[in-house]
């Protein structure tokens, strides 16, 4: 005679802990039962210690540091913090090379699009071209990435000018719009910093691809249709963000559409996109799309200087200052009435602008094959952003826009950002008279091929492929937009997306396995239509942990299952169902109330004359159970390794007893 057991080790350095699970009368020799160990003891403490540092240190950056000298740790430690210190000491005139190129232009790109991108947040033109100088200089010590351009965006700009005009108007009170600009930027660097120094980044994740599809196609038809202000000429215009009221101020103000305007506009319009679609064809002439947005604000403050006596009705930027960032820090609005205002417009703008500058910077950096550190990046455009905040910028972060033409144009570091910083600084100090007679139009021109590009049609169609519950949370945001407001469309999908999460914790899948043929591998019946049902057997699979969340929802489910099966058996008439398995594979976790739960399932079963046994729990659910006694209830053989070898086992015990 043989024993056969399974057994529940839990091993530590001054003891192996055992305890027998079962022992079978009367074994097969053939039959090889494995057991289910306990794994190893680890104080309270140790357990949190882990937890936390998969939380916040899953890149665990201390591991460069460890058995080196004083010195070492040192320089290292000064190219964690800025990353300058480890690219700029194998920096070559090779690499300045092909900086300056791409660095250049860059410039040629970031120069109208400050300006237009301050005209979308309400802002002084000047002020675009201020938050070209100051943040890139920051980013290119801070930063981990190559490749990304710093600069103002659009999304950030839309956002942050919606939120504020809707209780600031920028015309009547300019000097309170610009302070409440300026500490907003200063509010949305002090959250990303802090996310990069807590280590919160994974907040951010929040916002799923689905819900920036679908606001980032929203906000870009939003200030499509806003820009139609300056592409038509129209004075009187409304201050709304809504498609309707902005549709309605478009044609209800046809006396002023002016014709000249029309038709420069629509035609330079028609340029940069078609410079657009040739580079978007053809990636290597992407110098085409890049150079084309100067090319027209040269060509059309041109043509408007010479016609200026004839096209009076054509409105321009006017003068801009000349000279280096002003200090803004006494313009900072830490107390009043609008405070939270520019808390709330600083967190969101905050938000969105990082969510933005990591998402381009991980792209790039992935055709590179290099890593981004996504702390380090929150670090470094919050401090650029609290840095521009007093030097009269406003929320800057890593453009996609920039960033592809600064990867297309050869870039090999961030020095490119540095020779970004220095061509705005010339245009700073000597070209801002020729920017006087540059025409609205074409400010609106550029920042309608800018965002245009943000209407991802096919991301909308895989995700209505793919996952129906994300297509609606593309689509809530999409219309929350259009519809009731930017912030509010945001939030409408950021709760989509937090439902969806809800859905699927409080109500996880389960499913009936069944036995492949020939094999020991068990599969849904539902899939695998090959796969057979074992009789006298109802395998059941959990997908998710059970938590107090789901523990109710699965027990009823559970019980649903065995109804369900035990009609089955009676309108086939099969053999009588005695044994419940259930596979507990992917169970990830379970408290206290999941464990209440399956104690409560298996009184039930047992009234129904059914046998529950549990199959292959992981490590930290497997303790749980044991500390929590409910394993000597199941007796001596509820618990198995593999349902194989749990059918097995038990179908033996039956034959034995017969």
């Amino acid at each position: 005679m043989g024993v056969s057991s399974n057994r529940v080790e839990d091993s530590s350095d001054s003891a192996i802990h055992e305890t027998i699970l079962k022992i079978s009368a009367e074994p097969i020799p053939s039959l090889d039962i494995h057991s289910v160990c306990l794994p190893p003891n680890k104080t309270t403490f140790q357990k949190l210690k882990h937890r936390l540092s998969e939380i916040f240190f899953p890149d665990d950056p201390l591991h460069r540091f460890k058995n080196q000298t004083f010195f070492t740790k040192l320089v290292l430690g000064l190219q964690y913090f800025f990353p300058i210190f480890q690219w700029g000491s194998n920096y070559s005139v090779t690499l300045l090379r092909s900086d300056i190129i791409s660095g250049l232009t860059i410039a040629s790109l970031a120069i109208p699009q400050g300006i237009s991108y301050a005209k979308l947040a309400n802002l002084p033109p000047i002020v675009g071209l201020y938050s070209s100088f100051v943040p890139p200089l920051i980013y290119s010590v801070l930063g981990s990435s190559r490749h990304l351009g710093v600069g103002p965006v659009s999304i950030a700009s839309l956002v942050m000018g919606t939120m504020l005009s809707e209780t600031v108007s920028c015309s009547e009170e300019p000097v309170i719009y610009l302070k409440l600009a300026f500490t907003a930027t200063f509010f949305a660097g002090l959250f990303q910093a802090s996310l990069g120094i807590l280590r919160l980044g994974f907040i951010i994740d929040f916002l799923s691809k689905a819900t920036l599809v679908g606001f980032m196609a929203g906000a870009a038809v939003i200030v499509t249709m806003q820009q139609l202000k300056g592409l038509l000429g129209i004075v009187h215009f409304t201050k709304k963000m809504q498609i309707i009221p902005v549709m309605s101020s478009v044609f209800t103000q046809t006396e002023e559409w002016s014709w000249q305007t029309i038709v420069m506009g629509f035609s330079f319009l028609f340029f940069l996109l078609a410079t657009r679609q040739i580079s978007m064809r053809k990636p290597k002439l992407f110098w085409i799309s890049a150079a084309a947005p100067l090319t027209s604000v040269l060509l059309s403050t041109l043509l408007v200087f010479l016609l200026r006596t004839k096209v009076n009705e054509i409105s321009t930027i006017g003068h801009l200052p000349k000279g280096l960032n002003p200090p803004s820090a006494n313009m900072l609005y830490f107390h009043g009435p609008y405070l939270a205002l520019a808390i709330k417009t600083g967190i969101v703008t905050g938000i969105l602008s990082l969510t933005e500058g990591i998402a381009v910077g991980r792209t790039f950096a992935s055709l590179q094959n290099y890593q981004v550190d996504g702390n380090k990046e929150m670090m470094a455009i919050g401090v650029m952003n609290m840095a521009g905040s007093c030097s009269s910028c406003y929320v800057t972060t890593g453009s996609f826009s920039r960033s592809a033409v600064n990867y297309n144009a050869g870039a090999k570091t961030a020095t490119s950002n540095i020779i970004l910083a220095a061509a705005v600084l010339v245009t700073l100090l000597f070209l801002m008279p020729l920017f006087y007679y540059t025409p609205n139009f074409i400010l609106a021109a550029i920042i309608i091929t800018a965002v245009i590009g943000l209407i991802d049609y096919q991301a909308v169609f895989r995700l209505w492929k793919v996952d129906k519950l994300d297509f609606l949370a593309c689509l809530c945001s999409f219309f929350g937009v259009l519809f009731i407001s930017v912030q509010m469309g945001l939030a409408i999908a950021v709760g989509v997306s937090v439902f969806k999460i809800l859905l699927h914790v409080t109500r996880p899948n389960t499913m009936v396995l069944g036995n492949i043929p020939g094999t020991q591998i068990y599969q849904n019946i539902g899939r695998y239509g090959e796969a057979s049902r074992v009789p006298s057997f109802l395998i059941l699979a959990i997908e998710s942990p059970i938590y107090f969340a789901n523990s109710t929802y699965l027990q009823e489910r559970i019980l649903r299952w065995v109804q369900e099966e035990e009609e089955r058996i009676q309108a086939s008439k099969e053999s009588t169902m005695k044994c419940i398995l259930l596979d507990m594979t992917a169970v990830t976790a379970i408290d206290t109330s999941g464990i209440d739960a399956i104690h409560e399932l298996r009184k039930t079963l047992i009234k129904r004359s059914l046998q529950l046994v549990l199959v292959n729990p992981v490590g930290s659910v497997m303790e749980k159970l044991h500390q929590s006694k409910i394993l000597e209830s199941f007796g001596s053989n509820g618990l198995y390794l593999t349902v194989g070898e749990a059918i097995a086992d038990i179908s033996s015990l039956w034959k034995a007893q017969q």
